[in-house]
């Protein structure tokens, strides 16, 4: 019962997995990386929705799935914060600069 859209969720669910490994080593340029080919992975699943439906058992798959992507982009984000107010601190001295 592994479906073409069951196969899809399952690969953003790995690349979201990984993506977090990468956050958590502070590893930022794979994580965007990965967040790219979960881009194109949304992409095609959407297509592939457009012809496709998932089997009756397969819902509560896919919505396990989707509560775990929910998770790990919820840690990477947390993960983020940090790096993301360095970020900003660092434009800001430089917007000075500018102007």
């Amino acid at each position: 019962m592994n479906s073409e859209l069951l196969n899809y969720y399952e690969a953003i669910e790995q690349a979201s997995a990984d993506m977090l490994t990468a956050a958590r080593t502070g590893n930022w340029d794979e994580v965007v990386k990965l967040e790219g080919a979960c881009v194109l992975l949304i992409s095609q699943l959407k297509a592939a929705a457009n012809h496709s439906q998932l089997a009756a058992g397969e819902s509560q798959l896919k919505t396990r799935i989707m509560q775990r992507i929910l998770l790990n982009d919820a840690e990477i984000r947390h993960l983020a914060e940090p790096w993301l107010e360095d970020l900003d601190t660092v434009l800001k001295g430089k917007s000075r600069l500018v102007h």
